[in-house]
């Protein structure tokens, strides 16, 4: 199959140079990047989460630029059948077709020296933001985050939709990490509550990362997808465009999820920081949060969970914590002299923005201790985490765990053991993999 289409918005008009950058070639990752992105939102809907599996039935797709007079234009190569309808391309995936070629060049033509530096961190993750038109400050500010996973039961996908659907009553916007399971219901339920209200400019923030796409391939709700260039600024875009965060059940990425923005608030420069987080799921959920309550409690301790509310089986209760919040998010943001669509004011160290890259090495280097100091053992924790999330579905992870088998970690036996038996919960409750799949895990825990 080949078809041919034009970018959306003012994609369709590329300079020379940008259009080379984008030329198939054996040896330019940029191209092999832009190739596996775009087959990543061309295989929305896929019943895998394996991002190797993805690559190797599409062995065969290929995407080119091609510049004729009036612009450019889209050539697809073998693209995944599902993606279009009586021949057509799904008018949502053309839309995010078009944000990875912007997101791609963008960060490779501004920011691709720049990752090394710390004090560009944040102005990077705002200038990727706003070239995606992602930060729009001419908009009333409710913009809330949910995380969650995208291995969930049935009954707590209708739970998501239920709270989106709240949410969607107040008129909230929804980002979320864009993909399926819980980045996806809460959309999903947003979109009937603003319907209700006759809310045609309803976001569907969906925010990610090349290594993550393709197990998690942007949902048919979002309508507006920013790619971010590694999880560290994916997740900074999360806590400095939220006015507040709701987290549902999940695995490894929702514990990483979790580990950052406790690990950030508890830094004593962010004190007067308002941003109210919601842990919340059906009561099937209880357990569940139960079990990361009490790791949270016995790593970062009691300040850390003054931090969230829990609230089990009751939606609109999630929804108006949000309402009451947002107006002391905005009370706090004026009197600062922040901005409402941005917080610059929030502080993050560079623990928790330097990219970690998951490798065996880095993995068994990590120190988990009591010895650090909290936000040191937070920043740790939630690169544990990242790299479980890397061997389980990302493509680089998956393959060094197939090379060198299961990442070690290790470190005090308190906090082994309570990360052990955290970490078998997931396996247990079917949230590592998608439901049916046979998990073997990638990494072994060793007591010290």
């Amino acid at each position: 199959m080949h078809t041919q289409l034009n970018p959306v918005g003012n994609m369709n008009i590329l300079s020379q140079a940008e259009v080379d950058q984008l030329q198939q070639s054996s040896t330019s990752e940029l191209y092999n990047l832009y190739r596996n992105c775009s087959l990543a939102v061309l295989s929305a809907g896929s019943h895998s989460d394996d991002a190797e599996v993805i690559y190797q039935q599409h062995q065969d797709f290929n995407i080119q630029v091609l510049r004729i007079e009036r612009g450019v234009k889209i050539n697809l190569e073998n693209p995944p059948e599902h993606a279009f309808v009586d021949g057509k391309i799904i008018r949502g995936i053309r839309e995010h077709l078009s944000a990875v070629m912007r997101d791609i060049l963008f960060i490779n033509n501004r920011y691709q020296n720049m990752y090394c530096i710390p004090d560009t961190f944040t102005d990077a993750t705002f200038a990727i933001l706003r070239n995606a038109n992602a930060i729009l400050p001419e908009t009333e500010p409710r913009l809330v985050t949910c995380w969650g996973g995208h291995s969930i039961k049935h009954n707590e996908y209708k739970y998501t939709k239920d709270v989106g659907y709240q949410l969607g009553l107040r008129n909230f916007n929804i980002c979320t990490g864009c993909g399926p399971g819980a980045m996806k219901g809460p959309m999903k339920g947003a979109t009937i509550g603003h319907a209700k209200q006759r809310n045609k400019s309803g976001r569907y923030l969906g925010v990610t990362e090349p290594s993550i796409i393709a197990a998690e391939p942007p949902n048919a709700i979002v309508n507006e997808l920013v790619i971010m260039p590694d999880i560290e600024k994916r997740l900074e875009a999360f806590v400095r465009l939220s006015h507040g965060i709701i987290i549902f059940p999940g695995g490894a990425g929702t514990a990483e999820e979790l580990l950052y923005i406790l690990g950030i608030l508890l830094n004593e420069k962010n004190n007067n920081q308002i941003l109210p987080i919601v842990l919340t799921g059906p009561s099937s959920a209880t357990d569940y949060f139960t079990e990361i309550d009490t790791f949270i409690g016995a790593t970062l301790g009691e300040k850390a969970q003054q931090l969230y509310s829990i609230v089990i089986d009751d939606a609109e209760k999630v929804a108006t914590i949000m309402a009451k919040g947002l107006t002391q998010v905005l009370v706090n943001r004026k009197n600062t002299g922040d901005a409402f669509h941005f917080n610059w004011s929030l502080e993050i160290e560079e623990d928790f923005q330097h990219p970690f890259e998951p490798t065996h090495p880095n993995m068994s280097a990590l120190s988990i201790s009591h010895t650090l100091t909290t936000a040191e053992l937070a920043a740790n924790l939630r690169r544990v985490f990242s790299g479980i999330v890397a061997g389980n579905v990302k493509s680089g992870g998956i393959k060094a765990i197939r090379e060198h088998g299961p990442f070690e970690i290790s470190g005090d036996k308190n906090i082994m053991s309570l990360m052990d038996k955290l970490l078998a919960s997931f396996v247990r409750q079917q949230r590592m993999k998608l439901p049916g799949s046979h998990y073997i895990p990638c990494y072994k825990v060793i007591e010290e």
